[in-house]
């Protein structure tokens, strides 16, 4: 058993000591406000801020966002920010640290934590925060602020203070926060195309104060707002705008217009990705061998005499038409089911085509 793995099993168990310590009203009114509280820092600080810069603030309240934050014993803020930023760039693809696409839902929402190859903190995707001494003394003591909250737990409420109070609330946010990695990509709604699973989940975003809109934040990353319509409710950007009329925070991102109107042209990453999961709806195998079947044996020799001397297969398969292979209107039919309506869908499906062409010519050059 990994040593890691040994605290967050006591943490999940020692909830039943409850049974023990009994359960008071004041118990549970520390564990609603550290779970309120700590779930604002870990959406507003861990990741709105220190992943993606989207608003600007002092110094002392950085550090006020990364101590609450931390004090959820969910590793240093230098560690989160650094696999946060590693996820969007690989985002649902194999090299994406928690993807239940390609690691499985339960790897996704917590195995993943407590894998050796995620131990390290990669400081150079979070050098901009890096340089704070004081977030280095965090990072290298990531337990305690955890262990002064629960301290000041048993101080107000005594055993009962600690078990409802620290272990309920700590353990709620564990689960709260993970789904963001699992379920936001399971189930939901999406809306923009973003080149992987995120989702838009109202109830997830009910319980993690606005996290749930998963869709809207990876169409733009950059933004303090995640919920983009108005009945899209995200508590932690209505705290932020407070926070920002008192001058605690500023310099608030909020998505452009052509975001809201689903206007915006993909980048090309994005229209990488999608393109490789519209591709990956047709078989490329079953298309060659039924491309060997339908034609005379003249003609296949023919076409792999050109197919190995052109570089650019797919131009020659769009050119000869061959029976059996599928058209771009198909393509486009089937892209237009999978996702979301863009304006970047042409270039999505011109890409994906490409994608098969040379995947089936490469495969016919084969005897």
């Amino acid at each position: 058993m990994r040593p890691q793995l040994v605290p967050f099993l006591l943490i999940h168990a020692g909830c039943a000591a409850a049974i023990c310590s009994g359960v008071t009203w004041q118990a549970i009114a520390i564990c609603v406000v550290l779970y309120w509280s700590r779930m604002f820092a870990i959406g507003a600080g861990y990741h709105r801020y220190f992943s993606h810069r989207a608003y600007a603030t002092s110094r002392v309240f950085q550090f006020i966002l990364a101590f609450l934050a931390q004090s959820s014993a969910q590793k240093s803020v230098l560690w989160w920010a650094a696999k946060h930023r590693h996820h969007h760039l690989h985002s649902d693809t194999r090299r994406d640290v928690h993807s239940p696409r390609h690691k499985g839902f339960v790897y996704s929402h917590v195995g993943w934590i407590f894998a050796r190859q995620h131990d390290a903190t990669d400081l150079q995707k979070v050098a901009d925060f890096a340089s704070f001494p004081e977030l280095m003394w965090l990072h290298k003591l990531e337990v305690l602020p955890a262990i002064l909250i629960a301290a000041l737990c048993v101080f107000i409420a005594g055993w009962t203070g600690l078990v409802v109070g620290f272990l309920w609330s700590t353990v709620l946010l564990y689960h709260a926060t993970f789904c963001i990695n699992s379920l936001a990509h399971v189930h939901g709604r999406k809306r923009y195309v973003t080149g992987d699973e995120s989702r838009n989940n109202w109830l997830l975003a009910l319980f993690t104060m606005g996290e749930g809109w998963h869709n809207n934040h990876h169409a733009y990353q950059s933004s303090a707002q995640q919920g983009f319509r108005w009945w899209e409710l995200d508590l932690t950007y209505y705290i932020l705008k407070v926070l920002c009329w008192l001058g605690i925070v500023w310099d608030l991102k909020t998505p452009p217009e052509q975001v809201l109107r689903n206007k915006q042209r993909l980048g090309s990453r994005v229209i990488g990705r999608a393109a490789e999961q519209l591709a990956g709806r047709f078989n490329p195998e079953q298309i060659a061998l039924a491309v060997r079947s339908s034609v005379q044996a003249s003609e296949l020799s023919a076409l792999r005499d050109s197919l190995c001397r052109l570089q650019h297969r797919a131009e020659v398969l769009r050119n000869l038409r061959l029976p059996k292979m599928p058209t771009r209107d198909q393509f486009l039919a089937e892209a237009r089911a999978m996702f979301a309506k863009t304006i970047s869908l042409d270039d999505i499906v011109d890409r994906a085509y490409e994608l098969l062409l040379e995947s089936v010519g490469s495969r016919l050059v084969v005897q």
